[in-house]
């Protein structure tokens, strides 16, 4: 460093450190979340005003959606009515159901809380809440680093199942059509007392919108 800041003026030298430092804190710190862990306990604000904390939810099987309406992705998933149907399937059979919103504020995806329910209503979609994480505190503090990821929370409150919704990593609609969805059979093998078979895998979408 002593060699490199000789070949560099004072101002250079100044302009450089800042970029570098610049660089380095930029970087989001992302969380460690382990399969078959306790999954973090968090608190966020739903679009219509309430608070949720995950711990609230203790003894009931929890799914984390991480939520972006203006994805590619997600929209394969709502416009082809997989992420609704699965959240109607298993709110009904007592699932509670998390969307969560990690855009930062002015960043693809993020809306206001009207706009958001709006979007709900619109798609009929049947999340127990959609949560705002517009500091991305609680995407950073799960590691979710796409829209959609997954996470699936057993009633023990142990995370059973991390990663992408299922095994086609697409945006076309037609491959909704026979993928393997990793989400249900997580939900049907908690809901039967079986081991999660697939706990984790590489997930796929658009990048978080994180600050």
């Amino acid at each position: 460093m002593k060699q490199f800041a000789k070949t560099l003026a004072p101002g250079a030298l100044t302009v450089a450190l800042t970029v570098a430092i610049t660089a380095f804190v930029a970087v989001p710190v992302f969380a460690s979340v382990q399969i078959g862990k306790a999954a973090p306990n968090f608190t966020l604000t739903d679009t219509n005003g309430k608070t949720h904390s995950l711990s609230e939810f203790k003894g009931k099987t929890v799914v984390l959606e991480w939520l972006n309406h203006d994805c590619p992705y997600v929209v394969k998933h709502y416009d082809g009515k997989n992420m609704q149907s699965l959240q109607k399937t298993y709110t009904d059979k007592g699932v509670v159901w998390l969307s969560i919103n990690s855009s930062a504020d002015g960043k693809q995806g993020n809306f206001p809380p009207e706009k958001a329910n709006a979007l709900t209503k619109e798609k009929g979609a049947h999340p127990t809440a959609v949560l705002l994480d517009a500091k991305g505190d609680v995407g950073k503090l799960y590691g979710a680093k796409t829209t959609p990821q997954m996470f699936v929370i057993n009633p023990e409150g142990i995370l059973a199942y991390n990663g992408a919704i299922d095994d086609k990593p697409t945006t076309d609609q037609d491959d909704l059509k026979g993928a393997k969805n990793y989400v249900a059979s997580a939900l049907d093998e908690i809901t039967a007392g079986k081991a999660v078979s697939v706990a984790s895998s590489k997930p796929y979408g658009c990048g978080v919108k994180y600050p």
